[in-house]
């Protein structure tokens, strides 16, 4: 009986030393079930363990499912691999594979976002190096409820979204890439500049209306003060703003050149038909516009018209804008020869 005992136990003790040896070899042994080249791997949000799986097995990282889904099985945490784009490695075992693509980091795209252009066109660029489309981008940024979180008090996210280079989470939401843009005008919009803008008069509505304008108007952040302050002295003076970028934001669709009858359109972004700020930013202005309009020059100036080469020609009074109109007009027919 003794001898049966110890017999059973060393026969338990060699199966459990086989079935060890066995899922260690499923677990651990390099490139048992994996190819000997690198392969590329695309996770998208709300894709299924099992779904990983097979494209693993299509686009031949791995030879077969199984074994992989055995280790997953072992080691149940590995179910759970982040969204992504994966590079994965040669010759690796079920378990290093599983390992490295639920530890590797987030997979971050550097996205540049120019000064001055639209919410549209910020859907657009964010859906063409993101894994979200630009409908959902929209949507988010018209959502009231995500707005109001936002302390953003508007239709839409238009002029909040603050331009620059920043490093985006490949998987990123249209609510959380919209939430970092906000993120980062409130974070530049602090306290300082909020009381100046206070003092100024200026809502946070209305100055980024007034540095959207100033951003459409010229691209020279050297005379960005200088166009700053004309609105604000026409402001002050109770004249129309009669800014063509505003014009053109009504008219919607790409910018070309205005007529007289463009003039007339009736939208309330028409500042050439209404006094005041329009309702809302036109653009999305960057720091350098934001900051022209809470630090204008000190000027009396009223009015501006293009020089022909980038840059404008200032006025105080209607006959000197005249004249400098004259000089534009010159100027086109002189590049023009």
């Amino acid at each position: 009986m003794v001898h049966k005992r110890s017999f059973l136990k060393k026969l338990f003790l060699v199966v459990t030393a086989l079935g060890l040896t066995v899922v260690s070899t499923f677990l651990f042994i390099p490139g048992l079930n994996t190819t000997s080249r690198t392969t590329h791997l695309t996770v998208h949000r709300g894709m299924k363990f099992s779904a990983i799986l097979d494209e693993l097995h299509r686009n031949e990282t791995i030879t077969s499912t199984w074994p992989t889904l055995l280790t997953a099985s072992i080691v149940p945490k590995l179910h759970n691999i982040k969204p992504g784009r994966y590079d994965i490695p040669p010759g690796m075992s079920n378990f290093g594979l599983l390992f490295f693509l639920h530890f590797s980091p987030p997979d971050e795209v550097r996205i540049t976002l120019p000064e001055g252009i639209n919410i549209r066109k910020v859907a657009s660029i964010l859906s063409r190096n993101l894994d979200m489309d630009s409908t959902g981008f929209m949507a988010a940024v018209s959502d009231r409820k995500f707005l109001a979180a936002q302390g953003i008090d508007a239709d839409n996210a238009e002029g909040y979204l603050l331009p620059g280079t920043y490093n985006f989470v490949w998987s990123s939401t249209p609510e959380e890439a919209a939430r970092f843009l906000i993120g980062r005008f409130r974070h530049f919009y602090n306290e300082r500049w909020q009381n100046v803008a206070a003092q100024q008069g200026l809502s946070e509505t209305g100055l980024l209306t007034l540095a959207s304008i100033v951003e459409s108007e010229t691209p020279l952040d050297s005379e960005k003060a200088l166009v700053a302050s004309v609105y604000l002295n026409r402001l002050k003076a109770n004249m129309r703003l009669q800014a063509d970028p505003t014009v053109q934001y009504a008219l919607g669709g790409t910018a070309r050149r205005l007529y007289y009858k463009d003039l007339l359109n009736d939208s309330p972004y028409n500042t050439y038909r209404h006094n005041g700020l329009p309702p809302g930013p036109i653009c999305n202005p960057g720091a350098a516009s934001i900051l022209a309009v809470l630090k204008p020059a000190s000027s009396g100036f009223l009015y501006f018209v293009a020089t022909g080469n980038g840059g404008h020609f200032f006025a105080e009074s209607l006959s000197d804008h005249q004249a400098n109109i004259k000089k534009y007009k010159s100027a086109l027919r002189n590049a023009s020869k």
